[in-house]
């Protein structure tokens, strides 16, 4: 009986804290907003800024966890289409909660050519309104946002099929103005 109201409980509390952060999202970037500036470290340790993209634009993706299979995939598609996305003047940067060694393993153990940020603290993707805060668990959300040369926010992806998404987003970099 115990160990049943110990679960109700736990539930209840996690419905409480879901709802908080799915309430605060409501309050999302728009289309032409500024983008949120960052000052993240990647896993070897160089710091990396919104401003250092300024001039091109930016495929910044948060994710929820390194070397998962849909957050595999999705960083494997990217890794596939660095050229092409390259070619459109984009450069792609992750963004997750997860600690710089967890980065550096998973970069390495899929080669991937483009910078995973260590974003601990959860600030950068709680900004960007990416971030799932249970207080005892933080999670990024698996949302991606498109900024321009200028550091506008030129589209805004929540709804993310990780096998089709590099795709998607190097149709929408086609159709952008140049």
């Amino acid at each position: 009986m115990t160990l049943k109201i110990f679960f109700y409980m736990a539930a209840l509390l996690l419905a409480f804290f879901g709802y908080r952060s799915y309430a605060q999202a409501a309050n999302n970037l728009k289309v032409g907003d500024d983008a949120p500036s960052f000052t993240l470290n990647d896993a070897k340790g160089q710091t990396h800024y919104l401003s250092d993209y300024a001039g091109k634009y930016l495929v910044l993706y948060f994710y929820p966890k390194d070397d998962t299979p849909g957050c595999t995939k999705e960083a494997c598609h990217f890794r596939d289409d660095m050229v092409q996305l390259e070619k459109l003047g984009a450069k792609v940067v992750g963004v997750s909660v997860d600690d710089s060694q967890s980065h550096d393993e998973f970069a390495k153990k899929y080669n991937l050519p483009f910078p995973l940020l260590t974003d601990t603290s959860g600030k950068v993707a709680e900004s960007y309104n990416a971030l799932t805060n249970f207080y005892v668990v933080k999670i990024a959300k698996r949302y991606t946002f498109l900024i321009n040369p200028d550091g506008k926010i030129a589209k805004i992806y929540t709804n993310v099929d990780t096998s089709k998404h590099s795709q998607q987003i190097i149709d929408d970099l086609k159709a952008m103005p140049k």
